[in-house]
């Protein structure tokens, strides 16, 4: 009986049998299954995988085999019974020996290849590392226009000026409002009330001499050749055609508002953000901002050829509380249209620091168009306490030249827009403008106005209260006008975002985010609103800054009776300690609409409610660090140079915090140093660390890794 055959015989006889050939199915690598109980990587977890770090220990391991190498030749070239010189440690900051272009040495010869730049709103600080001071130029350039700045819109002044139906101006009392009227009239009567109190005389008709005195006064006419002091206009050729594309700096400035052919002055960078109102392209922003660097580099510190710029590094100042966009865009800018061989970034807060030799301080930096707080701990940035102000010195002249409008100032003609008016409306500002109650009496003063193609004209008037009601401002910001300072806002430049989640990924601070609360728009009852009332809330909140909505420190004053009361252990110290989480979509919404609420909202508050909220996030809670920081507040900025201002503020401060009234100090750099020039001097000795700062990013970090290596290479967490 035949038995039953197997499957595998029948395919063998029928030919179907698979054998096999130890070929593989396919070539492409077959990855295991990981183990999900055990298993380990060292990816990115040794400093030789990291590009950075591997860099810098092979720098140091061929400066260590040269130094070697020098010595054994020297030991052989050397006479026998000859003393050698000591080895020098060529780690520390005076690892130059010798500069060979010049009889430098030490630091000073390795500062004369370093750039140190530190842009702001309104002028430009750049210098050699080596040098004493920086050289100061306007932040602004004039490019061939159809028409300038001041014949815009229908040659609408500036301040704004309100009319009749016909077009004709409202008179001095009522043309700008009944808002700013009577904050001017409350202001007044309260400086006369605390003027009484502190026993100084007030006339009561003081006003009116004033008003009286400035309606009558008609200008002196001077010619040209009898003023000594008149002013030189940037020329333009005879032909249109051969005129310059562009003018730069003061140049820029001292060009004729009726030149032919037109130039209109674009400031690219305003409030310390990216100016998106002037400009239609991204491009063209960007552009002029490296049109200004270049032109300050070719002619302040003489070094026209760019291709000897490969041989300078470059140390940038960027704001506290800054913008990843901008730094990134700043540092390709640096590499690729500069060509520098090694650039580093520096906090405004941390180099004005290293400029006064202060190891903890409370920077206030009063700039011209942004006021910045940052409590700085033993070389770093306090991440909480940063926060950054929307107004500055040219809010106070702006306020000033409305209050002297107000009371019938003679020049009745004067636009801001236009740029000799301008420019002699700071000067005057910082001609009059005190926080001396001692000065506050009518006063005779006059000015000069210098105008291009006329002859010049003498002004006089009196002046009353505007000289102090104007800087007073920074103490109740609501009298500035903040309708414009958020318009086009993230027109051009949109905001970073988290490469894996999308999420925002800008620097936050608590401090800043305790101020936008205050200034922000009460939320929507039923959940949400209409575009409509949106867009009146945002208006709302712009115009009025300072509506009455919770203190943050009514909560310092809670915290700090709870500190007295409370009995157990304190709480952690560390800002990294985890916090409870909640859903993690209902958080990544909560972020979303934060960062919102900061490009929606203007941050504005007042001088001292600001220097006192960033110390509550500074400190956190401690009482030391506390007292620590309110005596060592550090007030820089051409914006704090105002006569009187430090002792002004600190009585401010201690009438808001009797408690520590014997602790708070109001101090200005040290050394006799210029309070607007000692961001720049601390990041030119900050460059010339050279062998402690590791902060240095090469061309080759830079094109391997793009704006990865900031990640490595910066002092802060970015």
């Amino acid at each position: 009986m035949v038995g039953k055959k197997s499957g595998k015989a029948l395919l063998r006889e029928e030919g179907l049998e698979r054998t096999d050939n130890n070929m593989d199915l396919t070539t492409w690598p077959q990855a295991n299954m990981i183990n999900q109980k055990n298993y380990y990587t060292e990816y990115l977890k040794r400093d030789d995988q990291i590009l950075p770090l591997r860099l810098q220990q092979e720098e140091r391991r061929n400066r260590m085999t040269t130094n070697a190498k020098d010595r054994d030749r020297a030991l052989a070239q050397s006479k026998p019974g000859e003393v050698l010189a000591p080895d020098i440690e060529l780690d520390i900051d005076d690892d130059v020996a010798m500069d060979e272009a010049g009889g430098l040495v030490g630091q000073d010869a390795f500062g004369s290849k370093i750039i140190v730049i530190h842009p702001g709103s309104q002028n430009l600080r750049i210098g050699l590392a080596k040098d004493a001071l920086p050289k100061t130029v306007p932040m602004v350039i004039a490019r061939r226009w159809g028409t300038n700045e001041s014949e815009e819109q229908g040659g609408e002044p500036k301040p704004k000026r309100l009319k009749f139906d016909d077009g004709t101006t409202l008179e001095p009392e009522k043309m700008f409002g009944d808002d700013f009227a009577t904050q001017f009239a409350t202001m007044a009567t309260e400086l006369k009330v605390h003027m009484r109190a502190h026993k100084r005389r007030v006339l009561p008709s003081s006003k009116e001499l004033i008003v009286n005195y400035n309606k009558r006064t008609p200008p002196e006419t001077i010619s040209e050749h009898n003023d000594p002091l008149r002013i030189d206009w940037t020329e333009l050729p005879n032909d249109p055609q051969k005129a310059p594309a562009y003018f730069t700096g003061k140049d820029a400035l001292r060009i004729p508002d009726n030149s032919t052919p037109r130039y209109k002055l674009f400031w690219p960078l305003r409030h310390g953000w990216y100016n998106e109102h002037d400009y239609d392209q991204k491009r063209a922003l960007f552009e002029d901002i490296a049109v200004i660097i270049e032109e300050a580099i070719k002619t302040q510190l003489s070094i026209p050829w760019k291709k000897d710029w490969l041989q300078y590094a470059c140390v940038f100042v960027v704001p506290d509380l800054y913008e990843r966009q901008y730094v990134t865009q700043i540092l390709d800018m640096l590499f690729r249209d500069f060509g520098f061989g090694h650039v580093c970034f520096i906090q405004e807060s941390l180099a004005a620091t290293f400029g006064a030799g202060y190891t903890q301080a409370c920077v206030v930096d009063i700039g011209a168009q942004k006021t910045s707080i940052c409590c700085v701990e033993e070389g770093m940035c306090i991440e909480n306490s940063r926060i950054n102000l929307k107004y500055g010195g040219v809010d106070v002249t702006e306020t000033f030249v409305k209050m002297m409008l107000f009371d019938h100032f003679p020049y009745a003609e004067i636009n801001l827009n236009r740029r000799y008016d301008f420019l002699l409306a700071e000067e005057i500002k910082i001609k009059f403008c005190t926080l001396n109650e001692g000065e506050v009496s009518a006063q005779l003063a006059d000015f000069h106005l210098r105008a291009s193609g006329q002859d010049t004209r003498k002004y006089t008037f009196k002046t009353y209260d505007e000289i102090l009601l104007a800087p007073y401002g920074y103490f109740q910001p609501t009298i500035f006008d903040h309708s414009l300072k958020l318009k086009d806002r993230r027109k051009l430049v949109s905001r970073s975002r988290d490469l894996y989640d999308d999420s925002p990924n800008d620097p936050v601070s608590t401090a800043q985010s305790a101020i936008i609360a205050m200034t922000a728009p009460p939320p929507p009852i039923n959940g949400h609103m209409t575009n409509g009332q949106s867009e009146a809330l945002n208006v709302n909140a712009v115009s009025t800054p300072l509506r009455q909505l919770p203190n943050p420190l009514q909560k310092f004053n809670e915290q700090e009776r709870r500190s007295h009361s409370a009995i157990g252990s304190p709480a952690p110290d560390d800002e990294d300690t985890p916090a409870p989480q909640g859903d993690g979509d209902g958080s990544s919404v909560k972020n979303d609409a934060d960062v919102s609420l900061r490009d929606d909202v203007l941050p504005v508050a007042a001088l001292d409610v600001a220097i006192l909220t960033s110390i509550m996030h500074g400190a956190r809670n401690d009482d030391r660090k506390s007292r620590d920081f309110l005596g060592g507040v550090m007030v820089i900025g051409g914006g704090s140079q105002i006569p009187n201002f430090t002792n002004y503020l600190e009585e401010k401060l201690k009438m808001t915090r009797p408690t520590f009234a014997k602790d708070i100090m109001i101090g200005t750099p040290p050394r006799e140093l210029d309070p607007q020039g000692v961001v720049w001097k601390g990041a030119s000795v900050f460059g010339k660390l050279r062998g402690t700062n590791d902060s240095w990013i090469s061309r080759l970090e830079h094109d391997r890794l793009g704006a990865r290596v900031l990640a490595y290479k910066l002092m802060w967490a970015w």
